[in-house]
């Protein structure tokens, strides 16, 4: 990989992460312009057959490992360790994702590496932490969504909890270790020191979810309780589909209005300041649904555009594709994956005004067969 773009240019990443968490940090960097090896075991990363795919390559290796090239050796086999060595020794950044203690078996434990490169940035991300009562626990990411509180932020009515349907605690993770590495190499560039970081998906997903999902528990003292945030969300039938509205502000309450035609049902003064909307939700929610059952969605849109409004359509999978927005945004891009054909996936969020991001990462790696 040589002529790399982005802010990241020049640094050298070495990942031998697996499924999503690591792989998904490393991706980050490589399209910020870091070159990336991946390195596999002989076996392969798991998630490289989990999903939509064609032979090896699912759509998520593909999308959280874009852009790297591709490397196999069996850590467990020593003539394989020189090659390893060699790997270190070239790397600016290492991200391991493997249980506690895994790394220091193979015999290249994190001192071990500082040996090798006294600037290595060596990022471990594991699911509860490094050590601790669940420390030995396999981490997936339903189970960090429960032990997180995230299962809970998503209860029911009766108040039974429930998994966000997405590797949330997962992503996060990915990112929360991407910004540290990142901040380390900062740290590099004043001092010249290397360090290990350590991300636990428990710490991260707690993190993300803390803001408005422990609202309630934030004050050690007691405080005035509010409804939890979840119970203040709702989805609105239009006649054709689904919307998202929202209007705590009241500009935004004004603007609603503007967009659903300014009826005279919402004129009540009770409803002109968030106190008075929020003490008569029971009237207040009921005559909204009614105005936006009456319309389409695109009709709705149309208002929410013209007003500002909070407002959006809720797109289907499908419908993601074709979404105006998303297409003005060039947020779905093609890559090349050779034999499998084109894939889509999400362009890098991030736009750099002078070091602008990789726009067209390379293919994910396919399985190199390892050394003789």
């Amino acid at each position: 990989m040589t002529d790399r773009t982005g802010p990241l240019a020049g640094v050298r990443v070495l990942d031998l992460s697996q499924i999503v968490s690591g792989p998904m940090a490393a991706c980050w960097l490589a399209d910020q312009g870091a070159e990336c090896i991946k390195l596999e075991s002989p076996g392969g990363d798991p998630v490289r057959t989990v999903g939509a795919r064609k032979g090896n390559m699912s759509a998520i290796f593909i999308c959280v490992n874009r852009g790297k090239r591709g490397e196999t050796l069996d850590l467990k086999n020593p003539a394989h360790h020189a090659r390893f060595e060699e790997l270190v020794r070239w790397a600016d950044v290492l991200i391991e994702n493997f249980r506690p203690g895994t790394m220091d078996k193979l015999g290249f434990a994190h001192a071990r590496c500082a040996e090798l490169n006294p600037r290595l940035i060596w990022c471990s991300i594991t699911g509860f932490g490094p050590d601790g009562p669940y420390a030995n626990i396999r981490a997936y990411d339903p189970v960090v969504q429960a032990a997180s509180g995230i299962a809970a932020t998503q209860a029911d009515p009766a108040g039974n909890p429930s998994l966000v349907q997405s590797l949330v605690c997962d992503k996060v993770t990915a990112l929360t270790a991407a910004q540290a590495i990142t901040a380390a190499l900062f740290h590099r560039e004043r001092t010249g020191e290397g360090q290990k970081v350590e991300v636990a998906m428990l710490d991260a997903a707690i993190a993300f979810n803390w803001p408005e999902g422990m609202y309630n528990h934030a004050f050690v003292e007691p405080a005035e309780p509010f409804p939890e945030y979840g119970t203040l969300t709702r989805l609105w039938p239009a006649k054709d589909g689904l919307v998202s509205m929202a209007a705590i502000q009241d500009s935004e309450f004004e603007a609603m209005c503007e967009a659903l035609g300014n009826p005279e049902s919402l004129a009540r003064p009770e409803y002109q300041t968030m106190a008075g909307r929020f003490a008569h939700l029971a009237t207040l929610l009921p005559e909204m649904g009614r105005l936006v059952a009456e319309r389409t969605r695109d009709e709705l849109m149309a208002g929410f555009i013209r007003a500002g409004a909070v407002g959006c359509r809720v797109n289907s999978r499908a419908e993601l594709l074709e979404d105006p927005q998303v297409a003005h945004n060039g947020c779905v891009i093609e890559v090349d994956q050779g034999p499998h054909g084109r894939v889509r996936i999400a362009r890098h969020p991030a736009r750099f005004a002078r070091s602008p991001a990789v726009a067209r990462p390379g293919p994910a790696p396919e399985l190199a067969p390892p050394p003789a």
